[in-house]
């Protein structure tokens, strides 16, 4: 992403040590709760600052590039973006948000291919695998081209919609890009139940997405 976005080095070295870190609060997440859901534990962007002071892994950064980082790991799972930002630059923000989608429709793309008894269901969020099952409000956000809400997912079908309504959330013409040569939209729908409703709520996403690509 960031060749393709275009990044000086220095940004591209700000970017990889936003990727490396966006995630770390994920580890006393589950050391502490046993789960990666933020409702039921609290919000990992938020303990993955915690992380970053307390072991001081910025220290010696420009004070500018250390804003540049927290503030990227800080909104990189926030639903909608703040109005204000103290960092001057939204650039890392964007890309972080746009390449953690990314990484999470690969991990679980590659994970729904397992057979039940091997997935994680830390990974999943503990949603049920009800096959034929899929949320009204889940799939009438996705329906309405808007991003479909984790407090209205109620099983695994739920969660396959939301990951395909960040489609209409992505900022970055290289994770468009890439989203559409890996084929994730797709191999997150396969699963679905077969209905005219279900059909034309994910065309419209790829439509959208392609639309915008082009």
């Amino acid at each position: 992403m960031c060749e393709g976005e275009n990044l000086s080095p220095g940004e591209t070295r700000i970017a990889l040590a936003i990727a490396l870190l966006h995630d770390v609060g994920r580890f006393p997440q589950y050391h502490r709760w046993r789960t990666f859901r933020d409702s039921d534990s609290d919000n990992h962007a938020r303990l993955a600052i915690e992380v970053i002071r307390k072991e001081k892994l910025l220290v010696g950064l420009d004070p500018s590039e250390q804003l540049l980082i927290e503030e990227a790991v800080r909104f990189h799972n926030l639903l909608e973006l703040p109005g204000k930002f103290r960092s001057p630059d939204q650039l890392f923000i964007k890309l972080i948000r746009d390449a953690d989608k990314l990484d999470i429709w690969r991990v679980f793309t590659e994970l729904q291919n397992l057979p039940p008894h091997q997935r994680a269901s830390a990974a999943t969020l503990g949603f049920a695998d009800l096959p034929e099952v899929v949320s009204a409000a889940c799939l009438d956000s996705l329906a309405a081209g808007t991003i479909v809400r984790l407090d209205s997912v109620r099983t695994l079908n739920d969660l396959r919609l939301l990951q395909i309504s960040w489609a209409y959330d992505l900022t970055c013409a290289t994770a468009r890009k890439i989203l559409l040569e890996r084929g994730y939209i797709p191999a997150l729908a396969a699963p679905l139940p077969e209905r005219e409703d279900i059909g034309t709520a994910v065309s419209a996403a790829l439509s959208s997405l392609a639309a915008i690509s082009a």
